[in-house]
Parts: C-alpha cells; structure tokens; sequence
C-alpha cells in the first residue's frame, strides 16, 4: 500500500472515532448534566468537521503530476497541516472563553451545577483511552510517510486527551462538591492546545516554504558524494519539500580539464546515488563547475 493510502486509512480511522466520541460525549453532556463533557462533545463535533476538510485535501493530494504541477499535488498535505492548526487554535479559544464564562457564573452564584451523572465521567475516561491509542499509531504512521498532516493530527489526538482528562477530573471533583475545578481545568487545557496550534502552523509554514537541507541531511549527501570519484568540492545543497517528498538542488566542483561529457557523467552518477540512497527523494537537480573556479563563469549540467 502506498504511503498516501496508508495516510488515508489513518485519517479515516480518526474520523470515524470522532464521530462516535461526538455523538457519546454530546449526548450524555445534555442528559447528564455535564458541562464539561459537553464542551469536549462540541471540541469532538470540531474534529469532525476539520477531518472532513483534511480528508479531502489528502485525495487530492494524491493526484499524480501534470503540466502545471510537474511535483505532483502532495504541497496540499501541509496545506491540510496548516486547516488542522487552525481549527486547533479556534477550539483552544473557545474552550477557554467558555471555561472563564463558567467560572464566572459559579463565583457569581447564577450556575447551578452540582455535579454530572457517573456515566459521565465512564465516557470521558473511554475517550481518554481511545485517544491515546489513536496519538500512538498517527504519530507512528505521520513519521513513517513523513506526512504533514498526520503528525499534526497526532498533536490534535493528544490535546483531546488533555481535553478529555480534564472533563473528566472535572466530573469527578464536581461530584465530590467542587464544582469550580471542571472550569478552571478546561482553562489550563485550552492553553496547551493553544501552544500546539501554534506549533503546527509553525512547522507547516516552514515546510511550504524554500529552505536549505538540515544539518542530519546535508552531512549524509557529504558522505555520500564522497564515495563518488572526480567530485572535488560541494558548493550548495537546496532542499525543497514537496509534501512527503523531496527535491534537490545542488552544485558541485569538479576539475576543470573535464569535458562537459565527462561531467555530465559524474552529475549523472550523484543524481542516482542521491536517489538510491535518501529515502522519499523525488527528484535531484546537478550543477557542476571547475572547482577551482567558482568566482568565474561556470557550466550548469
């Protein structure tokens, strides 16, 4: 299965957990008098919507190069990164302003709540265990195919268990007579999604934009090209990420005297060198030059 599929599968998977935790969690908020597992229904209800959203840019995604896009369409998965970190970031602010409104009500006396019913907190703990099961294997999977989106839904996972474990503290205090701790919980949990919407359209951004390799990767082209006899000197390495994949550009010196065939032979031998030996390498772009000569004009390959 290719890992696009796979990607897919782990995406489908979320979606149809967050369906059932919506209906659960909504639900038994209502007719179990639970403010907090209501909220968390609502944050599930969110998720819902957004893995709608995701699941579509993730097929198109898939879809295979043309003329106007000769890398493919898989930039759309970091895309679909960045409507995760966004959705994230609106339900840490929700959730807060509902947390600070609930407490305001409590200290003012116009809430009510004495506590929720114990199929309550059953709920929120059940969702604390499928959501960890849920972070573990995304995460796994996110790394594996290097995928964008999934890393980001594996953050997304992990608030939900943040979200869930403070409902369910809530509900519990809540019915041993302390009301106040349900809201005041929500609040710090908003926080920490908060930081990670954050962190999401921060690694996003960088990913849809130019950058230089890494250091981990430049060091391996370096040892890599020098097995590769007649390169004299690496001049630049450019990383561009396109989705799971990678493109590079990258100049190399090489002695003066060759030919051009001689050269292009040498490009030639790093291209597949690069290709066979990084993993998710799309593509590689070789320049060459005289390598004692790199102020004056040079050859391209």
């Amino acid at each position: 299965m290719a890992a696009e599929k796979k990607s897919m599968v782990a995406v489908y998977w979320g979606l149809a957990a967050n369906v059932m935790l919506a209906i659960l969690k909504t639900s038994i908020g209502i007719f179990g008098h639970s403010p907090a597992l209501l909220a968390d229904g609502i944050n599930s209800t969110s998720d819902v919507v957004y893995y709608l959203v995701i699941s579509v840019f993730m097929r198109f995604a898939q879809k295979p190069a043309d003329a106007e896009h000769p890398y493919g369409h898989t930039q759309l998965d970091t895309i679909a990164a960045l409507v995760v970190g966004a959705f994230v970031i609106t339900t840490a602010i929700v959730i807060f302003w509902n947390s600070v409104n609930d407490i305001y009500e409590l200290a003012t006396g116009k809430s009510s709540f004495q506590g929720a019913a114990s199929l309550a907190l059953w709920i929120g703990l059940l969702t604390v265990v499928i959501k960890a099961g849920l972070m573990i294997w995304t995460k796994r999977m996110g790394r594996r195919n290097r995928s964008a989106t999934l890393q980001a839904l594996a953050f997304d996972h992990r608030n939900d268990i943040f979200s869930a474990a403070a409902a369910s503290t809530g509900i519990y205090l809540g019915r041993l007579g302390y009301p106040w701790v349900d809201p005041l919980a929500g609040a710090v949990v908003s926080v920490l999604i908060l930081y990670t919407g954050i962190q999401i359209i921060r690694e996003s951004t960088a990913n849809l934009m130019d950058t230089v390799a890494g250091k981990e990767l430049a060091e391996k082209i370096h040892l890599l090209l020098e097995e590769i006899s007649g390169v004299k000197q690496i001049e630049e390495v450019q990383a561009h990420r396109f989705g799971i994949y990678l493109v590079i550009n990258i100049t190399i010196g090489l002695e003066g005297s060759l030919t051009v065939a001689a050269g292009d032979e040498i490009a030639s031998r790093v291209e597949r060198k690069l290709l066979d030996k990084i993993e998710f390498l799309r593509r590689v772009h070789v320049h060459y030059h005289p390598a004692k000569e790199f102020g004056e004009a040079s050859q391209a390959a």
